[in-house]
């Protein structure tokens, strides 16, 4: 049995961290489906700039978009939809045969907005409302202003992917907005079905400390955060309060494993993926992980509910000087920060594309102007 496969009995699900316009257009995502039991899939601004900036496939659609003189963001955000809303097809059916808990495609609000609660508000129901598809979740930063707005989102019904989570603490944050957005829909007298996963991310914590630490600790502070959060998202999921919306129908907010490519060249790149084995949970990879999982990865068993030995080992990362809920901090700092940077390099490559391309298309059509002009016979005949 491929490793994907066990991984799916086991519980977990597992996503692409990866989308361009080539894998929809030559069957890849569609084999990723059938022979990797991937069931969703995430995106962000670095995955469409490597995509748009990758190849011509995008080339037609910012040809015409610019002609039309739509800014560069609303040319992104068509591009991108357009993708999205074909995976989003792809995955409809497990979507609809999961009752609506998988088969989800992921959409990021601009990442200039990781501060601006009404900004992420405002952008994710008009991103919601513009893919027009059940499965497509809208991707909102767990930043101390993007809580607000995720918890506002829910209540409007908009499914919300919690992105740039480090810590527990950041997760219970980012849980309890989900809650009290369905808590508020209950009480309101809506349907309390709305989609979300908390997307915990895992390699950048051992990236970050890797030159700090004994050489015995490298590489295992990321997985201890994650033990120590499933631990809390067990409890949560057993706890009478969440029983009590399961009851009248809301939907788990599932633990989702981001950030796992392994960044140490000396470290399995299968490490992550063995180690977050874990039911009900999701672990999206990009496609380099997922083909080496898929090729040579070995499944141990799942992830102990009570998080194991974490505890232990973050005991440890303390004594080496390691102060953890500061780092968490840095870290979803620098995430958004890094997701800004990206997202600026991507409308300056939309721009300069569309720039090249209208060119392109300028001295093309004075090219054929010219060749008409001068097949024409003179008044003279």
């Amino acid at each position: 049995m491929k490793p994907t496969l066990q991984l799916h009995n086991l519980g977990q699900r597992l996503w692409l961290d990866n989308i361009t316009r080539e894998m929809l257009d030559d069957g890849s995502l569609r084999r990723y489906i059938d022979d990797f039991s991937i069931t969703g899939l995430t995106s962000n601004p670095t995955i469409f700039d490597g995509a748009i900036g990758g190849g011509s496939a995008y080339d037609d659609g910012i040809r015409a978009k610019v002609h039309n003189e739509k800014s560069r963001e609303a040319v992104f955000t068509e591009l991108a939809l357009e993708d999205l809303r074909r995976a989003a097809d792809l995955f409809r059916p497990v979507f609809e045969a999961s009752r609506h808990v998988d088969g989800w495609v992921s959409m990021e609000v601009s990442p200039l907005l990781a501060h601006d609660t009404d900004g992420s508000i405002d952008a994710a129901r008009l991103i919601h409302q513009q893919a027009d598809r059940p499965n497509l979740l809208v991707k909102i930063p767990g930043t101390p202003e993007g809580i607000p707005a995720i918890e506002a989102s829910i209540f409007a019904g908009v499914p919300i992917n919690i992105t740039l989570l480090f810590s527990r603490e950041q997760y219970l944050a980012a849980a309890e907005a989900y809650l009290r957005g369905i808590e508020r829909r209950v009480d309101a007298g809506l349907d309390p079905r709305v989609g979300s996963v908390a997307s915990l991310f895992i390699s950048r914590w051992d990236a970050a400390v890797q030159n700090k630490v004994p050489a015995e600790l490298r590489n295992k502070l990321g997985i201890s955060i994650g033990q120590r959060t499933y631990r809390t998202y067990r409890e949560l999921l057993a706890s009478a309060r969440w029983r009590k919306l399961a009851e009248v129908g809301a939907l788990p907010q599932r633990l989702l494993w981001a950030s796992t490519r392994t960044k140490d060249p000396a470290a399995s790149d299968t490490l992550y993926i063995e180690a977050l084995a874990a039911p009900d949970t999701i672990n999206t990879m990009p496609e380099k992980t997922l083909h080496a999982f898929a090729q040579r990865g070995v499944l141990r068993g799942a992830m102990a509910a009570d998080g194991g030995d974490a505890e232990a080992i973050l005991a440890r990362f303390a004594q080496a000087n390691v102060d953890i809920d500061a780092l968490a901090i840095q870290l979803q700092h620098e995430g958004a920060q890094s997701f800004v940077k990206s997202w600026q390099h991507l409308l300056q490559r939309i721009a300069d594309k569309g720039a090249a391309l209208g060119s392109a298309g300028e001295k093309t059509a004075g090219e054929i102007q010219r060749r008409q002009r001068s097949r024409r016979p003179g008044r003279n005949g």
